[in-house]
């Protein structure tokens, strides 16, 4: 149920508000949108009238917000952020068969992108709109339907759906080494490159061979594309998930340099919030991925209709 219509403001005041909040003058705000100086000034006049609150008091030629209005163009700038995101989920599907979903760089390229491919294909009626996230959120704060979480299950208030498992494997540029490496003490004889969100993994994996590495120095990278590319480049060996590696082999960019994929403990799942029933689109996707990747709903699921 709404609010009294006391307490909703018209769309044009709440615009003015925004940008003179952020623009710092009424001036500024009316050329951005395309209003003289006193409709502004209008605008802002009508909503702290319907508010009984002062928004602004002046400085010189501008205008600083009170406390009060400063909370309140914050509150008003997630609003109209909110419908915009409405009205462009509305227009790319107007049947309404929309859905949000979260995702990590190189999985959303390499593992996940192929998939929904296929999904969409099957399910013409149901569009995915993607965006980056790397870490945990607040599904009441963000307008995403589900996200794509690896690690653990460390994740409060959400239900989980098994992607994948990873599994690493070192690799470099086909002209990087003389020789190729016969033990995975050799491959300290060369740089290698390192992930920011994953520290410690080249250790991990020296101890996985039973070979003892100390702590490790090298390039650092914040993502997978950009060590992978390096790799190519002849700067190093990177260790990659088999997904991204697999197909960067496969075109000759770069090789193997030892061993087999080594397996990791975490996993990638597909997450919603549990305080939320899943919209129609979202239970598509997540039966889709479940019958795809032969992974088990969980329990709470099954009470969805």
């Amino acid at each position: 149920m709404l609010a009294p219509r006391r307490f909703l403001p018209s769309i044009s005041s709440l615009l003015a508000l925004e940008a003179v909040a952020r623009l710092g003058t009424a001036t500024a705000a009316a050329e951005e949108l395309s209003l003289t100086h006193s409709a502004v000034s209008r605008q802002l006049k009508v909503l702290e009238e319907q508010l009984g609150t002062a928004l602004f008091e002046r400085r010189g030629h501008g205008l600083a917000l009170t406390l009060s209005g400063k909370d309140y163009a914050n509150s008003v700038r997630d609003c109209l952020e909110k419908l915009a995101r409405a009205s462009l989920r509305i227009k790319a599907n107007h049947k309404g068969g929309s859905l949000s979903l979260a995702t990590l760089p190189a999985f959303g390229t390499h593992w996940l992108a192929p998939k929904l491919k296929q999904f969409s294909e099957e399910s013409p009626d149901v569009t995915v709109n993607l965006g980056t996230r790397l870490g945990f959120f607040d599904f009441n704060r963000e307008q995403f339907d589900a996200a794509i979480h690896f690690g653990a299950r460390d994740w409060q208030g959400v239900d989980y759906l098994e992607l994948a498992r990873e599994q690493v494997v070192p690799v470099c540029s086909p002209n990087l080494f003389a020789r190729t490496p016969t033990t995975a003490e050799h491959l300290l004889e060369l740089p290698l490159l390192h992930l920011e969100s994953r520290p410690g993994a080249w250790e991990d994996w020296f101890e996985y061979h039973d070979c003892s590495a100390g702590k490790l120095h090298g390039m650092l990278f914040d993502q997978f594309s950009t060590m992978a590319e390096a790799a190519a480049l002849g700067f190093g060996v990177a260790l990659l998930p088999e997904f991204i590696a697999t197909r960067a082999v496969a075109q000759g960019r770069l090789v193997r340099a030892f061993g087999k994929p080594m397996e990791l403990p975490h996993r990638y799942y597909l997450v919603w919030p549990k305080s939320i029933a899943p919209r129609a689109p979202l239970v598509r996707l997540i039966n889709w991925l479940s019958e795809t990747t032969g992974s088990e709903l969980p329990v709470s699921f099954s009470r969805v209709e």
